[in-house]
């Protein structure tokens, strides 16, 4: 739980610069019916086990010691970066406006085809002009909204903002 946000810091870290890494802002968001993710997201700690994959020089470099027997820490550099709120894509709402990049993982595939739409049309609407779109490789973009995106990449659910 709360994994995908900080896969998405530490590939951005390990990709921008130092700087312009320290004045990225992203929103981890998460309907959360068990109340855990938001503890997850602040306090970035993860059991071992769960690290197993995580290739060496990342996991020294992102990752420390906290106290607690068999579980590690993200650094704090990348949690400053990660902000949590709950929120329920279904109400249209959106999380925040401006945004450069949009993930959905794990979503689109559990609500109805009409309700998807919806959403990606509130993710049009809040993305920055050239904005990006990315979703599972499984779910592919409604054929209503061919207009609003072009697909950047033959073999991912990439989509730029257009229009």
């Amino acid at each position: 739980m709360g994994q995908e946000p900080y896969t998405l810091a530490i590939l951005l870290a390990e990709n921008m610069g130092r700087f312009v890494f320290k004045n990225l802002h992203i929103d981890a968001t998460d309907i959360d019916g068990s109340n855990l993710f938001e503890e997850i997201i602040v306090t970035g700690l993860y059991p071992k086990a769960e690290l197993e994959r995580i290739p060496r020089e990342l996991f020294k470099k992102y990752f420390q010691k906290n106290g607690k027997p068999d579980h590690f820490q993200i650094v704090e550099l990348l949690r400053n970066r990660l902000h949590y709120q709950k929120h329920d894509l279904l109400t249209l709402k959106p999380a925040g406006k401006d945004y450069s990049l949009i993930v959905c993982k794990n979503v689109l595939l559990h609500i109805k085809y009409k309700e998807r739409i919806e959403v990606i049309r509130m993710f049009y609407d809040v993305l920055l002009p050239g904005g990006f779109f990315a979703t599972e490789q499984t779910q592919k973009l409604p054929e209503g909204l061919s207009n609003l995106f072009e697909q950047t990449s033959a073999d991912g659910q990439i989509f730029r903002k257009v229009g």
